[in-house]
């Protein structure tokens, strides 16, 4: 797996959402390794990092592999954004001692029928017609339309972050969420949460987070007025401040 390692502080892991890369958290980066050490990894099939077989299990074990290799001897924050966030909830699911404390942001326990669905569809139009069929759907589950009309030159480099996306990796992750159901699972989450979601999220929508936050035993709930899947990148200013609290 591909790690970038920056800043110094108590280590602080970032994992990306399926729709972006590790480039989703540029905005946030600088800051954040004023008070941390932090991990940027690009997930399997992402960027630098080989393709791998298997679902959100088999992802989230190879991730605890890593952690130790990388940081031997410590229990890192883990903050996860969207396909991110269900990777860290299967890996405090899987490996309980892995860290400290978790932030999920877009995240849940299940999709809904039309959630299950739309992961589906896009699934099978790009296996019949390639990822830039569906980089536009893809782009309004990431950023409102306003965001994207104010925001041009950042929506052209995240339409081509997408594109690189490996097919078989996009497909996989498709149909593992579109599976996922993690309601008899998420008692075994030990560490601290923070549940966070944009107020206008479409991808993972607020009510997916609610549900997460009554079901984790060590929770707290922000939502992030005005924000989509990826409030780092759309308000980076207003995610800091809902984290720093809860980081420390």
């Amino acid at each position: 797996m591909n790690a970038e390692i920056s800043g110094s502080g108590p280590a602080l892991v970032l994992l990306h959402s399926l729709l972006a890369d590790k480039g989703s958290f540029d905005r946030i980066l600088d800051p954040l390794g004023r008070d941390f050490q932090v991990i940027l990894l690009d997930l399997p099939g992402f960027g630098d990092s080989t393709p791998m077989t298997g679902g959100l299990a088999e992802i989230a074990d190879r991730i605890a592999a890593t952690i130790p290799e990388l940081i031997p001897g410590e229990r890192p924050i883990i903050l996860g954004n969207g396909f991110g966030a269900f990777i860290t909830l299967q890996l405090a699911i899987r490996h309980p001692g892995i860290a400290s404390r978790l932030v999920l942001a877009d995240c849940g326990v299940r999709f809904s029928e039309a959630g299950r669905q739309a992961f589906l569809t896009m699934a099978t139009v790009a296996r019949e017609k390639g990822l830039g069929a569906i980089v536009e759907t893809a782009m309004r589950r990431l950023f409102s339309v306003e965001f994207q009309g104010e925001n041009p030159l950042l929506m052209e480099e995240r339409r081509s972050a997408f594109l690189r996306t490996d097919m078989a990796t996009f497909q996989a992750a498709c149909h593992a969420l579109a599976r996922l159901d993690l309601r008899n699972e998420i008692g075994r989450v030990k560490a601290p949460v923070l549940v966070l979601v944009g107020e206008n999220d479409e991808a993972t929508p607020p009510p997916m987070a609610v549900e997460l936050n009554s079901l984790l035993p060590d929770s707290r709930l922000t939502i992030l007025p005005r924000c989509a899947h990826v409030p780092q990148l759309q308000d980076p200013r207003a995610f800091l401040d809902a984290i720093a609290p809860f980081l420390g």
